[in-house]
């Protein structure tokens, strides 16, 4: 007690409990990972070896023009990645530290778009030719535990994000992230390390943080600091990953590859239009056979799309509903190959289209009529796999004529091939006619036939519309019945004449309601009287049998009289 109030008189005593207090304030609360900013590295030319004619002349017009007011502009993420590796970039995005309201001032076309993420859509000419830069600010890196935490997400919690800056959910998922920052913040906070670099056209110098170089020569796909953490800061990262793995070839690292098990679950939150953007991406990267290979390899095939779910049922699964997918899957990678337009509609037409005709064919043996049964079938399959989306703009309709006009194919009257290749989606349904035909779904006949009528001229497509004509007036070949055995001739009796012979051919086969014994006057009279045509054959009634009567009438029948009998 007397120590105790010594040390409490010296002020040892609080000091050391406020000591014991900072040690347990330590323990509990965790250490924040640490913001990986990283090194600035500028590469040259000589060492980065980008072609800087694969740069297009409006994304470098765009990067000159804000650096002539006074800004920092790089071209930014994926077109550096490409340029890298020799492609040339589908897309070009700008970095820059001017803010939106900036950049907007600085260009007639330019609008502000976004919410979680607002960036500025600088638009370079009209109509389909015209091509959009995306122009974004740098961000700043905030810890998630700095942010403000709402209740719900992008839907339920409207009100609390008005005005927000950095929100997130309680999951850790980023809502709002407008907080500008320097470029070193910037590239920290962005996912893959190969698409965290800057590149200068004018300078023609690349800046490189966290030796993303590196990792596209190494070939290797790596996540900028603690990768659980990422990924829960954006769960959709997981399908990035995947799509660039399928797409570039690259190997995930380990540390990338190993948290995305227990973080899946977490792409249930995340809003279904834009999983369906990814999923669009995933298939439209010209490498969609081996994006669907890359989701089994991660085990991400079940559980997380709908649609491709569908793909991977095998319980349904066949040989031919399987080469179906691949050819389509196949020509979609080299139309994007080619630099051709790809149709959405057509590419989940063809992924669904077995589901529909299983429905379908269910629907019609329980007796409904086809196009009902079709349009029942075809609604059911937009409920179970694709959900709100297919109610919504164009995508659905497309996807629904394609299915549609599956079975008016089959009809070739002139109104309705006329009609029918008038259609605006009559291509899309023709090259869907020819996908089940090359895996013997559908006739290749019935293929060939519409490829004909849509590009002949009006004097070939009577004739082909008149040839289905002549063939349906055709009656069907029938097939020749095997030849009855010939009937043994009666025996006569010794005493009788051949009159007997002739009365007892006559009533021999009375039961057969006198049908041969029509024949065999008819060939008695053939033969009395050379080549005369046979007549008609006529029934007549069965006589009673005994006396003359009956074999005077078969005589009469036959053509000359026969002799009396005894």
């Amino acid at each position: 007690m007397i120590k105790k109030l010594i040390q409490r008189l010296l002020g040892q005593g609080d000091a050391a409990v406020q000591a014991a207090a900072a040690a347990a304030a330590t323990q509990a609360v965790p250490a924040r990972p640490k913001i990986p900013l990283g090194k600035r590295v500028e590469v040259p030319v000589t060492e980065h070896g980008i072609d800087r004619h694969l740069v297009d002349d409006r994304a470098i017009k765009v990067v000159r023009t804000l650096q002539q007011a006074g800004y920092e502009a790089y071209i930014v993420g994926g077109a550096v990645r490409d340029l890298l590796v020799g492609r040339a970039p589908k897309d070009f995005d700008v970095a820059t530290n001017a803010t939106p309201e900036q950049v907007k001032g600085l260009f007639r076309r330019a609008f502000i778009i976004g919410r979680r993420f607002r960036i500025v859509h600088v638009v370079h000419g009209r109509g389909r030719d015209h091509e959009v830069i995306e122009v974004s600010t740098f961000r700043a890196y905030l810890d998630s535990a700095d942010a403000t935490q709402v209740g719900g997400n992008e839907k339920t919690a409207k009100a609390e994000l008005a005005g927000q800056a950095h929100a997130v959910d309680a999951s850790g998922r980023v809502l709002r992230d407008n907080v500008w920052g320097p470029q070193i913040e910037d590239a920290a906070r962005r996912d893959f390390t190969v698409n965290a670099m800057y590149y200068d056209p004018e300078t023609q110098i690349v800046v490189d943080y966290h030796g993303g170089l590196a990792d596209v020569k190494a070939k290797r796909l790596r996540l900028i600091g603690d990768a659980a953490t990422r990924y829960r800061e954006d769960p959709v990262r997981i399908l990035r990953a995947i799509r660039f793995e399928a797409k570039l070839g690259f190997e995930l690292e380990a540390a990338t590859a190993a948290p995305i098990p227990a973080i899946v679950p977490q792409l249930a939150d995340v809003p279904i239009s834009r999983m369906f953007d990814e999923m669009i991406k995933l298939l439209q990267t010209g490498h969609a056979l081996a994006s669907l290979e890359v989701l089994q390899k991660h085990g991400l095939h079940r559980g997380v799309f709908p649609v491709l779910e569908a793909v991977f049922d095998e319980r349904r699964s066949s040989e031919q509903r399987m080469a179906f997918v691949r050819m389509a899957l196949s020509d979609t990678d080299r139309r994007v190959g080619e630099g051709k337009p790809v149709a959405p509609s057509f590419l989940l037409a063809s992924l669904l289209w077995h589901d529909v005709l299983d429905g379908w064919n269910e629907r019609r043996a329980a007796g409904e009529h086809l196009v009902p049964a079709l349009q029942a079938a075809i609604d059911a399959v937009f409920d179970a796999r694709i959900g709100d989306v297919s109610g919504r703009g164009k995508l659905g309709a497309d996807m629904r004529e394609i299915w549609m006009m599956q079975p008016r194919f089959e009809r070739r009257q002139p109104n309705t091939a006329y009609s029918l290749i008038e259609q605006p989606r009559f291509r899309a349904g023709f090259d869907f006619l020819r996908l089940r035909a090359d895996v013997g779904e559908a006739p290749a006949e019935l293929a060939d036939w519409w490829e004909d009528f849509s590009l002949g001229s009006d004097e070939d497509r009577e004739a082909l519309l008149a040839a289905v004509r002549e063939a349906q007036r055709q009656p069907p070949k029938r097939v020749p019945k095997a030849a009855k055995p010939a009937r043994p001739a009666p025996v006569a009796d010794p005493g009788d004449g051949a009159g007997d012979a002739s009365s007892a051919h006559d009533g021999d086969d009375a039961a057969d309601d006198g049908a041969e014994a029509d024949g065999d006057a008819l060939a008695g009279e053939g033969a009395e009287t050379g080549a005369a045509p046979a007549r008609k054959r006529r029934r007549r009634r069965r006589k009673p049998a005994g006396g003359t009567g009956g074999a005077g009438g078969a005589g009469g029948q036959g053509g000359s009289p026969a002799p009396a009998g005894d």
